[in-house]
């Protein structure tokens, strides 16, 4: 008889243990945000990493005879990299993702369309992209300057153009490429022969 309550007293602590458990995994759990969708100024290639689900860890107490602490286990997220430049390609065609499909150095007056690709890598919710275009025989004289803000949550293209419905003049060109007004590439060209 008092092996049976003794048994039964055990069994109703265990019990008790189990539902104080189950009671307490989750007790202060907060719904995650939403992830909020980038807004992209970007070409296609920019993708959407997925957000991580919570991390629930319930810490077993250990038996009362072993005198051992229970380990704690901490889960941390990692850091998105922050924006920073990858490459620069210049040429007179793109495809559907805007990356240049004809790169080259040297053009024809009449490729009337030209294109900056700026691939980048990292994320932001707000970095500028500059891609200013100069003619240097005409002593750095300005072509165009154009500006593009981004957000991305990895690899993204964007891509600059500057089109001449005439003749483009012969000689040696450069495309500079700036990301939040901090230099990243530059690339000099020509037009026309020679």
């Amino acid at each position: 008889m008092k092996r049976s309550r003794v048994l039964m007293g055990l069994l109703q602590g265990a019990g008790l243990a189990s539902l104080l458990l189950l009671a307490a995994c989750g007790k202060h759990d907060e719904p995650a945000a939403p992830a909020a969708a980038p807004a992209s100024s970007v070409a296609p290639a920019a993708s959407a990493l997925p957000t991580p689900a919570p991390a629930h860890t319930a810490v077993a107490a250990p038996p009362a005879s072993s005198g051992i602490a229970p380990a704690t286990t901490v889960a941390t997220a990692a850091a998105p990299a922050p924006l920073a430049f990858a490459k620069l390609t210049v040429g007179d065609a793109v495809d559907k993702s805007h990356q240049v499909t004809r790169a080259g150095e040297r053009f024809d007056a009449d490729d009337h369309t030209l294109y900056a690709s700026v691939a980048t890598v990292g994320s932001s919710t707000d970095a500028t992209i500059d891609a200013t275009w100069r003619y240097l025989e005409g002593r750095g004289q300005l072509v165009s300057k154009i500006s593009q803000s981004i957000a991305t949550d990895g690899p993204a293209i964007t891509t600059f153009q500057v089109h001449n419905p005439d003749l483009w003049p012969e000689g040696k060109y450069t495309v500079d490429i700036t990301v939040d007004g901090k230099p990243a590439a530059s690339q000099d060209f020509r037009i026309g022969k020679g």
